[in-house]
């Protein structure tokens, strides 16, 4: 398990790869975002996009999970969850049978002043596509269990 402790400024980890249907792409926006350009590939061939895209929530969620899972299977259970996230940024769309994966860089570190058992990691996530181009990114904060903080 990985604490606050063991999380250093300016690591850089790599997490996984998803590759994105079709069919999820659908199913995700008719429930979450049913714009036609992601709900109906005939409509988004006559779009800006000129086929049919995954929702930008769809996105951030197929990148949260490559980030819960972790590198090779490796737990953070220490992670307390988030704050929030700031400067979400979609650079590009994501397409059906893109294989997106996930790269996060620690840029800070602080522990908590009024709460002796956590501290917070900010750390810049870029998901990109298999040819190597940035679909999107955010920075967070992620709220840590310190070991020594019981």
């Amino acid at each position: 398990m990985r604490y606050f402790e063991d999380v250093e400024v300016g690591e850089i980890r790599e997490f996984g790869e998803y590759e994105v249907t079709e069919d999820e792409i659908v199913e995700f926006a008719e429930q979450y975002d049913p714009q036609p350009f992601h709900v109906d590939p005939e409509a988004a061939a006559g779009s800006m996009f000129g086929e049919l895209v995954a929702s930008g929530w769809h996105t951030a969620a197929m990148s949260m999970r490559l980030l819960v899972e972790g590198p090779d299977g490796e737990d953070d259970r220490a992670a307390m969850g988030s704050p929030g996230v700031e400067e979400l940024r979609w650079h590009q769309p994501v397409t059906p049978g893109d294989t997106l994966s996930v790269r996060t860089e620690v840029l800070e570190k602080r522990a908590s002043e009024s709460r002796s058992d956590r501290g917070y990691v900010t750390s810049r996530l870029e998901t990109h596509n298999g040819d190597g181009e940035l679909v999107m990114s955010w920075v967070a904060d992620t709220i840590y269990r310190r070991r020594d903080g019981e």
